[in-house]
C-alpha cells in the first residue's frame, strides 16, 4: 500500500523542506563542529507546529496526521540529523505517550508547552545496565507525602540538560518484576535531577545526550502516567511510531547522501571524464538508489498503516531495520564515491556517515528488530 498524499500532507512536507533548506542547512556544519544546541531553530519549529505535530490543536499542537509528521521529519533530517532527532524525541516519546496515556489535566499541563517549543521533552528508560533489556531497570520510585521520590541513574538521555519534561520509567514495586515498573512525568527543573556532561558522540553532535542521576527527585501523585505498574506498557506503547520515526530520519540522511553523490559524480573528473561515466561508480549509484526507493516504500507504508489505525508492529520493525541498515550502507558508498574527500570534514558526506550510524542502535537495535520481525512471523 503506497499512500496517496493529500494536499495538506504535501503542503506540510514542502513547508518543512523549505524551512530546513533556508534555516537549518546553512549552519549545520558549524553546529556539528562546535556542538552548539540549535535553540533558535527549535523555537521556530515550535512556532510552526513541528514539535507537537500530532497533538490536537485544542491542546496547542499542530493537529497533523502521523504521515505528515513522518514526511516533515524526513525533510528536517535531510539537512541536519541533530535537529531531526530532537524533533523526533519531543514528538514520539514525550508528547505521544502523554497524549496516549495521560489524563486531561496532564495533557493540558504538559502538552501545551511541549508542542509549542516553550519546553522540550524527552524519555528516560535506558540505564547504565539496562538497554535492550528494559525490564532490568533499577531506578526506584518510593512513595512519599503527595507523590514519589526517584532514585537511580538514566543513560543516553536525549535533550538532557535542555529539556524540562521527561517521561520516566521507575520501579515502583520491586517485588512484582515487569509489573512493578511505572511511568511518571518528571519535571527536570528541580533539585535532585542531576544532568551530566553531554556525551562526546561520534555523530549527532549538536543534539544533547547525557547521563542523568536522580537523588530524591520528586514527582507529584498527579504525575503518574497511566496506571501504577503500567510503565512498560507506556514505554512500549509508542514503539511502532518511534521506529517509523527513526526510519524516516535515516531516509532523510540517505537521500542527502544520494544527492551529494550524484552531484559529485557529475563534477569530479578522473582519467579524462566525469567519474559518473565509470561503470563502477554507476553501479554504486544504481544500487544506492534501489535501496533508497525500497526503504521509502517501507517507511511510507508503515506510516500509512499506523495513521489508518492498523496494527503495524511487523511493518514498523521491518521499515526500521531495512531503512537504517540501508542508510548506513548508502552513506558508506557515498564516502567511497567521494574518495579521499569523503573522509574530510569539508565534505558533507563525512558528517552524514557519522550521523547515520546510530540509527541502527537507538529505538531498538537492528538485532532487536530482527527478533520482533521473527516473533511476529511466528505468531
Amino acid at each position: 500500500m503506497f499512500p496517496q498524499f493529500t494536499e495538506d500532507q504535501i503542503a506540510i512536507r514542502d513547508a518543512a523542506r523549505a524551512f530546513a533548506l533556508a534555516e537549518i542547512d546553512p549552519g549545520a556544519a558549524a553546529r556539528d563542529a562546535s556542538g552548539e544546541f540549535p535553540r533558535e531553530i527549535l523555537k521556530k519549529l515550535g512556532e510552526m507546529g513541528f514539535l507537537g505535530m500530532t497533538v490536537p490543536e485544542a491542546l496547542g499542537g499542530g493537529g497533523s496526521d502521523f504521515l505528515s509528521y513522518i514526511l516533515a521529519l524526513e525533510q528536517i533530517a535531510y539537512t541536519d540529523a541533530s535537529v531531526a532527532v530532537t524533533m523526533s524525541v519531543n514528538n514520539s516519546v514525550a508528547c505521544a505517550p502523554i497524549l496516549a496515556f495521560g489524563t486531561q489535566e496532564q495533557k493540558e499541563q504538559y502538552l501545551r508547552p511541549l508542542a509549542s517549543g516553550e519546553a522540550l521533552g524527552g524519555f528516560m528508560l535506558t540505564e547504565p545496565d539496562a538497554g535492550s533489556d528494559a525490564a532490568a531497570l533499577k531506578t526506584r520510585a518510593t512513595r512519599t507525602t503527595g507523590g514519589w521520590r526517584l532514585n537511580g541513574a538514566k543513560a543516553w538521555i536525549t535533550n538532557g540538560g535542555e529539556g524540562r519534561y521527561f517521561v520516566i520509567m521507575a520501579r515502583s514495586d520491586p517485588d512484582k518484576g515487569k509489573k512493578g515498573i511505572s511511568a511518571f512525568i518528571l519535571d527536570a527543573d528541580q533539585p535532585g535531577v542531576l544532568m551530566g556532561r553531554p556525551e562526546d558522540k561520534m555523530g549527532l553532535r549538536s543534539s544533547k545526550t547525557v547521563m542523568v542521576t536522580l537523588e530524591e527527585a520528586f514527582v507529584p501523585e498527579g504525575a503518574l502516567l497511566g496506571k501504577l505498574g503500567d510503565g512498560l506498557k507506556v514505554a512500549f506503547g509508542g514503539l511502532d511510531g518511534g521506529r517509523i520515526g527513526i526510519a524516516a530520519q535515516a531516509l532523510g540522511i540517505a537521500q542527502r547522501a544520494m544527492d551529494e553523490s550524484v552531484s559529485y559524480a557529475k563534477s569530479r573528473r578522473s582519467f579524462g571524464k566525469a567519474i559518473g561515466e565509470h561503470q563502477m561508480i554507476q553501479t554504486y549509484l544504481a544500487e544506492m538508489e534501489s535501496h533508497l526507493q525500497a526503504a521509502r516504500l517501507l517507511v511510507y507504508r508503515a506510516a500509512a498503516m499506523k495513521e489508518a489505525g492498523k496494527t503495524c508492529t511487523l511493518e514498523a520493525a521491518t521499515a526500521k531495520l531495512f531503512t537504517t541498515e540501508s542508510a548506513v550502507w548508502i552513506c558508506d558508498r557515498a564516502v567511497q564515491i567521494h574518495g579521499g574527500y569523503g573522509y574530510s570534514h569539508e565534505y558533507l558526506v563525512e558528517r552524514l556517515y557519522r550521523d547515520v550510524r546510530v540509527t541502527t542502535i537507538y529505538e531498538g537495535t537492528s538485532e532487536i528488530q530482527r527478533m520482533v520481525i521473527a516473533r511476529e512471523l511466528l505468531k
